[in-house]
């Protein structure tokens, strides 16, 4: 399979209209326009009854006693871990593209109830549920795609994959309505017929902004 976007190009910046945050010269960072990106993919296999599509940022630090502290900067050497920032599927086999912002539109403090998305697809909880626990104005349970918000002193660019992956089944049954990472890849074991990915990238830190 093939995966590419109109919104982000491959292996360059996510545009800031995608992402949940945004550089800015006094807060250092403020919230973005949050869209979801333009994806679409071809050269399907033939069997594919179904697609799940994910987006992964692979380079969240796995300490966070610096980020985004005034004064303190995140060390690029500083063990990374994974955060989940979107989790679609049951998305039907006819389905070939996703337009820009048609999972998301805006930021929505305390996460999406009921995130848009194609007839029939499902989406799962992503790690903002855990980064906002406690806050009481952002606090929830996120559903859905919420894009890039790096800190902006991390002195590591963040990577983020999309990945999309055709499915012998129409529907995984066996995941509940609020599922996460690590109950969709349980689910996908023996199902995937094929995997496609698109990696872009993202900071707020000025010194690699330039």
């Amino acid at each position: 399979m093939k995966l590419t976007s109109d919104s982000i190009e491959a292996n360059g910046p996510i545009p800031v209209r995608c992402a949940f945050a945004q550089p800015d010269p006094v807060q250092h960072a403020i919230l973005a326009p949050n869209r979801s990106p333009h994806l679409a993919w071809s050269e399907v296999p033939d069997g594919t009854r179904s697609f799940v599509v994910t987006c992964i940022d692979v380079d969240v630090p796995t300490v966070g006693d610096d980020v985004n502290v005034e004064g303190r900067t995140v060390p690029a050497d500083l063990p990374r871990t994974e955060f989940t920032h979107w989790l679609l599927v049951d998305l039907p086999a006819g389905v070939r593209h996703l337009d820009e912002g048609a999972c998301s539109d805006g930021v929505t403090p305390g996460g999406k109830v009921d995130p848009p998305g194609p007839a029939g697809s499902r989406q799962g909880i992503n790690d903002y549920t855990g980064w906002f626990a406690g806050d009481p104005e952002m606090g929830g349970t996120y559903r859905g795609y919420d894009g890039p918000a790096p800190p902006w002193n991390d002195e590591r660019l963040h990577h983020y994959h999309f990945e999309l992956l055709a499915l012998d089944v129409e529907r995984l049954e066996e995941l509940p309505d609020d599922f996460d990472l690590a109950a969709l890849r349980g689910a996908l074991e023996g199902h995937v017929l094929a995997r496609a990915s698109l990696t872009g990238t993202y900071s707020q830190n000025p010194a690699l902004l330039g």
